[in-house]
């Protein structure tokens, strides 16, 4: 898999971003396309993973990868100090969990609370955790879609900043349920992470900002600011 190019110190944009992926790092890939072409004002600090062997790190340079087996430490508070120092060592104005499998820890979240962001595969509340797109045909939803939010202590229960909807369609099976899902996940990634390397979001308790006002319903892609 090729390395994306990442733009040299001397050009680098004011908003630096930290993400944790788990696995393939297509939602990574899609905050790397926008940024080369210049729909996001962004770069990547650093990309970080509980799975070493996870194709994420492979779409970035040597230098911006950092990895641990997760499963090597005894405590997973161990793992998430490690994790949280080397993530801090990169100066991340924003932490983004693109496809991160691992729950963080309460000292984790602490540390970077209001700059942390998840991107989820569901329409949230619904539907927090994992198998989102099995339990929505189970209970026979007929939209579905994916969330990004700020993380808090409560799994899958931050405030929600933007959501992308999808019919469910007769015949859905989960994995092609789940393959639309992405299809949408990536632009409302790259449409949240805009605004937040803009500082146009933050946290406030239990309630988004947006341009210093509350944002009482979720943003919906094709209608972000």
């Amino acid at each position: 898999m090729p390395e994306s190019r990442v733009p040299s110190p001397e050009s680098r944009p004011t908003s630096r971003i930290a993400v944790l992926a788990s696995g393939r790092g297509t939602n990574l890939q899609a905050l790397l396309d926008a940024i080369a072409d210049g729909r996001l004002g962004a770069g990547i600090a650093g990309v970080f993973s509980d799975r070493p062997q996870a194709r994420a790190l492979q779409r970035v340079a040597p230098t911006l990868r950092w990895s641990r087996d997760a499963r090597g430490y005894a405590q997973r508070a161990e793992f998430d100090a490690e994790l949280a120092d080397a993530v801090a060592a990169v100066q991340p104005d924003w932490v983004v969990c693109a496809g991160y499998m691992r729950i963080l820890g309460d000292a984790f979240i602490d540390r970077f609370q209001g700059r942390l962001l998840n991107i989820h595969p569901s329409l949230l509340p619904a539907w927090p955790g994992l198998r989102t797109h099995a339990r929505a045909l189970e209970a026979g939803d007929r939209e579905h879609g994916a969330s990004v939010h700020f993380v808090t202590g409560e799994l899958d229960g931050g405030p929600v900043v933007a959501q992308a909807r999808i019919p469910v369609l007769p015949g859905d099976d989960a994995a092609s349920l789940a393959a639309r899902v992405l299809e949408v996940e990536h632009p409302l990634l790259v449409a949240s992470v805009r605004l937040a390397a803009a500082g146009r979001i933050a946290e406030r308790g239990a309630t988004v900002l947006l341009d210093g006002h509350p944002l009482f319903t979720p943003l919906q892609l094709g209608s972000m600011p």
